[in-house]
């Protein structure tokens, strides 16, 4: 079942597929977000577009993967999208919680869970 993703979300989950060695991929990858924007994933924390684009670089040397986004919903604000992620990363194949905070065309916030 295909699923309509706000514009944002949507260029997210597109940007996230360039390849490890592609600066030019991380750098479009970080245009997805706000200057000020913040990410959590996996305990870490990245504020702003040029953390969030070498943990995207990083993220990206170390595991081939794809996430394919299979339902959205809305809480409190933030857009849930759970999406199925499968990879050479442990645990693979995993569905993982993505919760976006929209700020007009950009994303403000993101939190990745399991």
């Amino acid at each position: 079942m295909a699923i309509t993703l706000p514009r944002p979300i949507a260029d997210y989950f597109e940007a996230d597929s360039f390849e490890a060695d592609g600066a030019q991929g991380a750098e479009a990858f970080a245009a997805c977000f706000t200057p000020a924007a913040i990410v959590r994933d996996d305990g870490h924390t990245y504020a702003g577009r040029d953390a969030i684009g070498r943990w995207k670089a990083e993220v990206a040397s170390k595991y081939s993967y794809t996430a394919e986004p299979v339902a959205i919903a809305e809480d409190g604000g933030r857009s849930i999208v759970t999406s199925h992620c499968v990879g050479d990363f442990p645990g693979s194949p995993l569905d993982l919680r993505y919760a976006f905070v929209l700020d007009g065309d950009s994303i403000a916030e993101l939190e990745i869970t399991a």
